[in-house]
């Protein structure tokens, strides 16, 4: 009795897995839009944003890469603002959704990640002092609305970062 429930056991952790990173399918193609990255009260920057999310390893792991531009007068684009990319993966070990993530400014972070249905969030300490989050969700029109937030002490959150991206393809 003892080998069927093992044998039970590491089938279905695997499929719970998969099942876990396949609610991430509403983000994979590629999108375009603008965002918005605030740096006080009725301050900030916009920027065009790409990005494009794909499959890799079978399924295994599911790869975003993000690429936004000085939005310029007359809807020109001038020089890199954003540059990342990251990899989310489901963690046997710790039973979760990992997301590591690079960027081009500040190298590498090890973030906690969640799915939703037709929705995720994640986020890390901030090696500054303060947690960060950011929360994605697919709008009524099919849009990737992405929130950024900033707090200082985990209770109280400034937003950093609003994007809405439309799918391209």
């Amino acid at each position: 009795m003892k080998i069927r429930i093992a044998i039970l056991f590491l089938v279905a952790l695997p499929l719970y897995a998969a099942d876990e990173l396949r609610k991430l399918d509403f983000l994979v193609g590629d999108w375009k839009g603008e965002a918005q990255v605030l740096s006080g009260p009725g301050k900030g920057e916009h920027a065009v944003q790409v990005e494009t999310v794909r499959w890799k390893l079978g399924g295994k792991a599911l790869l975003v890469e993000g690429v936004g531009r000085k939005k310029l007068e007359g809807g020109a684009t001038g020089e890199i603002v954003h540059d990342a990319m990251g990899v989310v993966w489901y963690d046997e070990a710790a039973k979760q959704l990992r997301f590591d993530a690079w960027t081009a400014a500040r190298g590498h972070v090890d973030a906690w990640f969640q799915a939703g249905d037709n929705s995720a969030q994640w986020g890390f300490d901030s090696p500054e002092g303060g947690k960060i989050r950011f929360t994605i969700s697919l709008t009524d029109k099919g849009e990737w609305h992405e929130v950024g937030e900033y707090s200082p002490d985990g209770n109280r959150w400034f937003k950093t970062v609003d994007m809405r991206l439309a799918k391209v393809k």
